[in-house]
């Protein structure tokens, strides 16, 4: 028996909810844009991009102020997002490379997905846009849970884009946001009597932010948008990059106004939860980079070499969540949760239990969507191996005051932020002997962490001895 079709064995043999609930269980729908920076969303304070239905969701729902992913890079936040595992823990760590996927590598079987388990429990699944967790049969979103896909696993055009549909690529004409909305439409129409869940992951606002149609592009024409002043940046390259970057944010934006009103229509808001999120922060300007994990620095307008980081505008994302007649509209949530905690908390919002079977790592937020005051983590934990355009192997704790980075491998290069004296991580206290303490403990916790899942990089003898001789 194929490994995929056991699992799924094992997830049908679980409990189920009460039949009697059935009738009228909540749909989801999960929205997961690329590279999408929290600052760029109007609900988060940004008064130039013009996000009125990502705003309309923090209206009528809930804003997470303090949302994070565990790897500021594509594929393994997807894997954490998806399964609540860390990349580590199934063999992905940095976005995979088409050489990458072409040897072998993506999600594997054992890897179980919450849209496997609403599968298994009589959902409607399908997937419409970006997949990128391989590109070989074996790893096709439909073997993850998936009835239906319609998007892409090697990247498209933004315009007239060659998408694989029911099972074939197929040339076709429009704006790639439109079109998934347009399925996405199609999908909530047939299905809409029964429970199913979406998940519609866009390209947007992904590099190169476009072509976008015109309708996306023309209110930031004459924008001055606000960005960092920091010395050595190109201010002029800074502002138009930005003019395209929200030009594309808009394009998503726009779609959502689409799915929103048609929900509406239906009469289906009122028993789907929404849930918008990104795969990770972004930079334009920050730090002197452009892009997210891997950041590339602009510094002088001259691109430059990658700089891996851990950089709050590269972990942090919008997280808005819609659940009519639970989530009191306004909402605001201040606890610090992470993309890991998808898994357990999807299940938790929809009354689904996470099988016996299943291992993952995240902790359910859905009492905090409920209003309810429960035991929350003190510290959120990330890594990132990156290795296409560079190398390095990234460890992370962060609480609400320090963030500690320790880059294994190599010397002289660990981070140490004060994040509520110094928010925007300007000056690295690593090395400062007034945070031996703080340091240390740090390190003892990030130890039992990655004891606890199993990351090869505990036996490492800088794991034990912080270099501080700067």
């Amino acid at each position: 028996m194929r490994p995929y079709l056991l699992a799924l064995l094992l997830l049908a043999c679980s409990p189920s909810p009460l039949h009697a609930a059935e009738a009228e269980r909540y749909n989801i729908i999960a929205i997961v844009t690329d590279d999408q920076a929290r600052w760029a969303v109007g609900a988060y304070g940004n008064r130039e991009v013009r996000t009125p239905h990502m705003d309309r969701l923090a209206r009528e729902g809930a804003t997470f102020l303090n949302a994070f992913v565990p790897t500021p890079v594509c594929s393994p936040s997807r894997v954490s997002f998806l399964t609540g595992l860390y990349g580590t823990q199934v063999g992905i760590t940095d976005y995979l490379y088409r050489t990458e996927e072409q040897a072998g590598l993506g999600l594997p079987s054992s890897a179980i997905t919450w849209p496997a388990v609403l599968k298994s429990h009589g959902y409607a699944t399908a997937l419409l846009g970006k997949w990128h967790l391989g590109t070989q049969p074996q790893f096709h979103p439909t073997r993850h849970g998936y009835d239906h896909f319609y998007g892409w696993l090697h990247t498209p055009q933004s315009i007239d884009p060659v998408l694989e549909v029911n099972g074939k690529l197929t040339q076709l004409k429009g704006s790639l946001p439109d079109l998934m909305v347009d399925e996405a439409l199609r999908f909530i129409r047939e299905k809409r009597e029964q429970p199913f869940a979406l998940s519609i992951h866009f390209l947007a606002p992904h590099h190169p932010y476009g072509p976008v149609l015109e309708e996306d592009s023309a209110p930031f024409k004459d924008l001055d948008p606000t960005v960092p002043m920091l010395p050595g940046l190109d201010i002029e390259q800074v502002k138009s990059i930005t003019r395209e970057y929200y030009a594309s944010v808009h394009s998503v934006d726009r779609n959502l106004g689409r799915l929103l009103k048609e929900l509406d229509g239906l009469d289906l808001s009122r028993k789907t939860i929404v849930l918008f999120t990104s795969d990770h922060g972004y930079m334009i300007g920050h730090h002197l980079m452009q892009h997210k994990g891997n950041g590339i620095t602009i510094a002088g307008g001259v691109r430059g070499p990658t700089r891996p980081n851990m950089f709050e505008e590269s972990i942090r994302v919008p997280l808005l969540i819609r659940w009519p007649g639970v989530v009191k509209p306004g909402t605001v949530i201040r606890e610090t949760v992470s993309n890991i905690d998808t898994f357990a908390s999807v299940l938790g919002m929809l009354n689904v239990p996470i099988p016996a079977t299943v291992k993952q790592h995240g902790a359910d937020f859905s009492p905090l969507l409920r209003g309810e005051k429960v035991p929350w983590r003190r510290d959120l934990f990330g890594q990132y191996d990156l290795h296409n355009h560079g190398l390095a192997y990234l460890r992370m704790i962060r609480t609400d005051r320090w963030k500690l980075i320790r880059s294994y491998k190599t010397n002289l290069l660990d981070e140490l932020y004060n994040l509520q004296d110094d928010p925007g991580e300007m000056k690295n206290r690593f090395a400062d002997p007034s945070t031996k303490e703080v340091r240390d403990e740090l390190q003892k916790r990030l130890d039992a962490w990655m004891t606890s899942i199993g990351d090869e990089l505990g036996t490492s003898p800088k794991h034990q001895t912080p270099n501080t001789e700067h």
